[in-house]
């Protein structure tokens, strides 16, 4: 009897343990990440896992092998590091322009500059292509080399477009950060402007400049959609070679050891910037109001020529794409009779039409349609998996600080590597339409964790316990308390992955089946194709995805939290 007293006391004594155990904050915090965690295992690490397996397979270390690595990359740090240069170039008297003066339409010269970094690859390259390209509205230019669009300087002209504006934040926010009165100091002293800025204003700016630098080299290093679509093969970079080795020119030992040569360098980059961007942030000080009215002629010469330069340079490739979509310059292949050159419809009349009467051919509205289905689960896989990791990382711990980075990794693997490596691991089952929004989720799980996390560590707990000892349930206390700070917060992120699913490029392109195209997917096809009606259907669908996603960007800003952060 007194035997089966103590066994029912043990009993009772581990069942206590075991409901402390699952009590605990640190079996909760388990739980938060165990969904994330395991997604990222199946997902990002046992791919990359195969591409390091098959990328050190004996078979991909030749001497032919290695010469063509080297002069692939060789020419990626080539275009990257012109394109950066040329990036500064006009970033930075665009950075004095904001920070420095205050002019009529400065707002709306901002916004039309921020654009661009939004908008999808695609939809850049059709721009270019709609403004200057054999079928572009100046397409007459087009014997120009400048102008060519399948010519290195347009590819140039693109990175700057969608660059420009990494350098206006972040050296436009540092220079409105420099304390005035170290200039006037200078100029007391007898020191004039070259002076002030070799001796003043560079050494307090060059974290800032070095940060922005590395940024824009970073997405020019991995820059695949523009290069595909403008330059075609001619220009192999990196991403575009490992695409080739992949689709075209199948040889998928070289291409996994290409994307670890890229994923290393890549990764090499986003260190240096993590690391900059941290100095840049220690020493963020008070926010000057500098910016003034142009007074002197000269000030006032700058203040016009920079303003007319972002204008144009970013209002006539964005115009140029529906004016585009909406005009008829040639013949549509096959047509016969008088050509109606001008005003059109026709273009968006040909989304919905299948004009070749092939039981294969997929209508581009069908395409739209694959596109939002595949957007609307990203969302969802994004928010579920999103909020129990921003939740955990709004109060870290030791776990946090450990898992933190590991969540982070996919943004420095480019989506073409993604694509690569499911094909490595899955094989036959990507015939399953859900690997795209998979792989969507993966490029867009850290822009919803960095969204929700903010809002999630802005609620004060103070609330939250007022609430519960007024008698509060926990579902009114998250209705009254959590629900009006997160709604704005999570509707921004669910923005945020919409919009990335709707112009994923690199992935989509690898993963897709023929019968199941995006957007970005039938842009392409039709731009790779000859004749006025293809290219025509290629601007309607692009003019349609840009306004989607300058929607998703208003929402996005409207949203934005202020202490959310630039980049």
């Amino acid at each position: 009897m007194q035997n089966k007293i103590l066994n029912h006391g043990d009993t009772e004594t581990l069942r206590n343990k075991f409901l402390r155990a699952f009590a605990s904050p640190w079996f909760f915090r388990i739980l938060l990440w165990l969904a994330p965690i395991l997604f990222l295992l199946s997902f990002f690490f046992l791919p990359l896992s195969k591409i390091l397996f098959l990328a050190f397979n004996t078979s991909a270390f030749t001497k032919a092998n290695f010469q063509l690595i080297l002069s692939t990359l060789s020419f990626t740090f080539y275009q990257a590091t012109l394109s950066t240069i040329l990036t500064f170039v006009l970033g930075i008297p665009s950075a004095i322009l904001f920070s420095r003066f205050d002019f009529r339409g400065k707002s709306l010269l901002r916004a039309l500059t921020a654009v661009p970094f939004m908008l999808p690859t695609v939809v850049v390259a059709s721009s270019f292509n709609a403004l200057v390209g054999n079928h572009g509205l100046f397409s007459f230019f087009s014997s120009s080399f400048i102008l060519h669009p399948s010519s290195f300087s347009l590819i140039l002209s693109a990175h700057v477009f969608y660059n420009t504006t990494i350098v206006i934040r972040i050296v436009g926010n540092a220079l409105s950060r420099l304390d005035p009165k170290l200039e006037q100091s200078a100029r007391s002293l007898g020191a004039d402007t070259f002076r002030v800025w070799k001796n003043i204003t560079l050494p307090l700016l060059r974290p800032s400049l070095l940060a922005a630098a590395l940024l824009v080299f970073m997405f020019d290093f991995t820059s695949f959609g523009v290069i595909l679509l403008l330059g075609g093969s001619n220009f192999s970079t990196l991403e575009v070679e490992i695409y080739l080795r992949v689709l075209k020119l199948p040889n998928l030992p070289l291409a996994a050891l290409l994307s670890i040569v890229q994923l290393i360098f890549t990764l090499i980059f986003s260190i240096l910037y993590t690391r900059t961007i941290n100095q840049v942030t220690t020493q963020t000080a008070p926010r000057f109001s500098l910016a003034r009215p142009p007074k002197t002629i000269r000030e006032r010469a700058f203040v016009f020529t920079v303003y007319c330069s972002l204008f144009t340079f970013f209002f006539l490739p964005l115009i140029s794409l529906p004016i585009r979509s909406l005009t008829r310059l040639e013949a549509d292949r096959g047509q016969r009779g008088e050509v109606q050159y001008g005003f059109t419809t026709d273009y968006y009349k040909e989304l919905f039409i299948n004009r070749r009467g092939s039981l294969f051919y997929v209508p581009p509205i069908q395409a739209a349609a694959n596109s939002l289905g595949y957007a609307s689960l990203t969302v969802f896989l994004s928010l579920a998996l999103g909020y129990p990791a921003a939740y955990a990382l709004a109060k870290p711990t030791r776990l946090e600080k450990f898992l933190d980075p590991l969540i982070m990794l996919p943004l420095g693997a480019s989506a073409v590597m993604l694509g690569l490596g499911f094909i490595i691991s899955f094989g036959r089952s990507l015939a399953s339409p859900w690997f795209v929004p998979i792989a969507h989720t993966l490029v867009a799980l850290p822009f919803v964790i960095r969204t929700l996390q903010p809002a999630l560590a802005s609620i004060p707990e103070r609330l939250r316990q007022a609430a519960s000892t007024l008698g509060a349930s926990p579902f009114r206390v998250w209705q009254t308390v959590d629900f009006p700070i997160l709604s704005r917060a999570t509707l921004s992120a669910a923005t945020f992955a919409f919009t990335v699913s709707l112009g994923e490029f690199g992935a989509t392109l690898l993963l897709t089946r023929p019968e199941y195209p995006t957007i970005p997917i039938a842009i392409q096809r039709f731009l790779s194709q000859p004749g006025g009606l293809n290219f025509g259907q290629a601007m309607a669908m692009a003019t349609l995805l840009m306004l989607l996603t300058t929607l998703a960007i208003l929402i996005i800003e409207k949203l934005r939290l202020p202490n959310s952060g630039e980049f």
